[in-house]
């Protein structure tokens, strides 16, 4: 895939927003682009996961509407809890962490908030790339600052999973749980998935970048290319819109944020136990040094650790972003 997105893509996009045929020549005439760069313009969508309908003599739509987002119409939305955030919307970036992690050492405010439509390197756990879809997911960051340092955020990034289910959980009639330490699960397929990069001292100013990856609409080929089993909200049955979703993660973001702030993860945790999906699993835990140790999982601590009991009944906690957990089918 090019790194580098035509500048007239994402405009021809919103004109066929409507789901109707748009001619090759109506789009030229439009754009001000010849009829085989409108062609080739519109082939870059594929690309990114978008399929675009195409009939001869008729020309161009969208099989599914796509509702764009728009920062005017989240602020709506958002209401009186607009004024924590601000929030700004772009076409395409190589990753929204990453571009919010620049401007946080800029000096970005607490509560800025970066949505892309499209990212070119998305970035996932553990050094993965983070697969989204053109109009089917709904990718942003957020940043947070915090005056007590590094020390006080620890179980930050199962709070920001507790405020995702939350939202999604507004509008669906399958529960969405959780998976420590950041995924957010519905029938053990991953609906959602949490970034959290941290920078500053560890008793003074800090800050996070939050990376948040949800997915919406996955075509097959784009389920095909993730190596693991996902789920989206179409499949859910929730035909909520991206810019009210988008609104309703922030607001319960800001819920859980203002708790966090005062009282650390101890105040949510357990609400965060009430939506855990391995809640007395058989489980295996990955470590960073690879070995792996086998347990039951007995949810969190209140610094938001993993609780494993071994097969000698000792409780042990673990912590740290490289640790990956799975279900032991075996047992």
């Amino acid at each position: 895939m090019s790194t580098r997105t035509n500048k007239a893509l994402f405009p021809i996009l919103r004109r066929l927003s409507d789901g109707r045929f748009h001619s090759g020549q109506a789009l030229a005439h439009e754009f001000r682009l010849s009829r085989a760069s409108i062609y080739n313009v519109l082939n870059q969508s594929e690309s990114m996961g978008l399929t675009i309908h195409a009939v001869r003599g008729r020309g161009y739509r969208l099989p599914d509407p796509v509702e764009w987002l728009d920062g005017d119409v989240v602020a709506r939305h958002l209401g009186t809890v607009s004024p924590a955030y601000t929030v700004r919307v772009c076409d395409s970036v190589d990753s929204t962490n990453t571009v919010l992690m620049s401007a946080a050492l800029s000096g970005a405010a607490d509560g800025t908030v970066l949505c892309a439509e499209h990212q070119q390197s998305g970035k996932g756990r553990r050094g993965r790339n983070w697969c989204s879809a053109l109009g089917g997911s709904l990718t942003f960051s957020l940043l947070w600052r915090f005056d007590n340092g590094l020390q006080s955020l620890a179980g930050l990034s199962l709070a920001v999973g507790l405020a995702i289910a939350r939202a999604v959980n507004r509008h669906s009639r399958h529960p969405a749980r959780l998976k420590w330490p950041n995924d957010v699960l519905v029938d053990y397929r991953k609906l959602a998935g949490i970034l959290v990069e941290v920078q500053g001292d560890m008793h003074g100013a800090a800050f996070a970048v939050v990376g948040i990856g949800l997915n919406v609409r996955l075509s097959e080929t784009q389920r095909d290319a993730i190596d693991q089993a996902v789920v989206d909200l179409a499949e859910m049955g929730v035909t909520t819109g991206r810019n009210q979703l988008l609104a309703d993660c922030l607001h319960e973001l800001h819920a859980v944020a203002t708790l966090f702030r005062q009282r650390g993860f101890a105040a949510l945790r357990e609400d965060w136990l009430a939506l855990d999906a391995y809640a007395g699993k058989a489980v295996t835990l990955l470590l960073p040094d690879t070995r792996s140790v086998q347990g039951v999982a007995s949810g969190v601590d209140e610094t938001g650790a993993f609780l494993l009991r071994d097969r000698q009944a000792n409780m042990n906690a673990y912590s740290g972003g490289e640790i990956s957990l799975r279900l032991d089918a075996g047992r």
